[in-house]
């Protein structure tokens, strides 16, 4: 309630939660939020208010990881594998097709409890190497079932938890989807594949789509992996991206990740690449950062990035610095910008371990 009250004054039009949950038995991580049914009704109104007392837009971002959970029995599409993680993510179990089912309505669910309690809007995870991405992936999506091979049964799964929301929420209730447009990896969702499935989405009633990119097995959300110089001095990381898929869409576009300047955000939305301007990490250290480019009082974010000049962990580094913001600020305090990488490494560690401990409430 601490942190998004504080962004709720902080300018933005619209806040985007970090992700929640559809079913506590699957988190990301330990500490995530989960929503399984309307159990933690009041608490939950709690927060949207909090985060509508500014008078902005408040939207649930709703997702299943999969198999990039750290419990000790992931689901996917399929049996692979995480690459990275050093032994932290088992290997998955295929999930049947009743399971499936289970977890589309779990997502009508939870959409239907974020209506109830307050918040404006959902939005469905479907990138970053999560579990409707690992169904669009032919990397992790090996069925041989009507919701694997061809693009047309991958992208099932993703169609049939938008229908399914759409069916509890009503028309009026604003639905969104954040998708990958593309996975970075071979064998993986790839840009092609990413503008078919939007081509779909066109004719699905969405009311925003917003575009990013990569999965924990390469994060091209988090800026780490090399960027052409042309991109890095347009800012956004999948801006040509989102010039190619504008034309296809009758709905706005919102691109998030790379935005620093308000040269950049203006030049993006002039040249009409896009009509929402994303912001995730600055938020986390400068959280009155909107309403300061708006007034013309800041011309840039101070956000930089959290390297440890070890590449297999710097994508780890940069998200917990982020985090460790995000708890500062719940906690009531104002964001460290001195923190130093191995101090954030070390905090990460600490708190996994002390959570892992701790008794989970069914």
């Amino acid at each position: 309630m601490r942190l998004y009250s504080r962004w709720a004054k902080g300018g933005a039009g619209l806040l985007i939660t970090g992700n929640v949950m559809v079913d506590p038995a699957r988190l990301g991580e330990p500490g995530d939020v989960a929503v399984q049914d309307a159990r933690d009704l009041p608490m939950l109104k709690r927060w949207a208010e909090a985060a509508r007392s500014g008078g902005s837009q408040v939207w649930m971002q709703i997702n299943h990881p999969g198999r990039q959970s750290m419990t000790p029995d992931p689901v996917a599409p399929s049996a692979v594998p995480m690459q990275v993680g050093g032994g932290v993510f088992k290997t998955p179990r295929a999930l049947v097709e009743s399971e499936i089912e289970d977890i589309v309505r779990r997502f009508a669910t939870t959409a239907s409890v974020a209506r109830e309690a307050g918040f404006t809007g959902v939005e469905v995870h479907g990138a970053h190497g999560y579990l409707v991405n690992q169904f669009l992936s032919p990397r992790t999506n090996q069925r041989q079932d009507a919701w694997g091979g061809s693009l047309e049964n991958r992208m099932r799964f993703l169609l049939e938890v938008v229908r399914a929301i759409r069916r509890v929420v009503g028309k009026d209730f604003p639905l969104a989807v954040k998708l990958n447009s593309a996975d970075f990896q071979r064998g993986g969702f790839s840009e092609e594949d990413s503008m078919s499935v939007v081509r779909t989405l066109t004719g699905e009633g969405l009311d925003l789509l917003e575009v990013s990119g990569g999965t924990y097995e390469s994060a091209a959300m988090t800026g780490v992996t090399p960027r052409k110089e042309s991109t890095v001095a347009r800012e956004a990381y999948f801006l040509d991206y989102a010039a190619k898929v504008r034309d296809l869409l009758n709905i706005p576009l919102m691109l998030t990740g790379g935005f620093r300047t308000t040269a950049g955000m203006e030049a993006a939305l002039q040249e009409g690449a896009i009509d929402v301007v994303g912001m995730a990490r600055p938020l986390a250290q400068e959280p009155d950062l909107p309403a300061r480019l708006l007034e013309g009082t800041a011309a840039r974010s101070q956000a930089q990035p959290r390297r440890t000049g070890i590449r297999y962990i710097d994508g780890l580094v940069e998200v917990s610095w982020y985090q460790q913001q995000l708890q500062r600020m719940g906690e009531g305090k104002d964001p460290d910008p001195t923190r130093g990488p191995w101090r954030v490494l070390a905090t990460r560690f600490l708190s996994v371990g002390k959570d892992m401990l701790r008794p989970k409430r069914s």
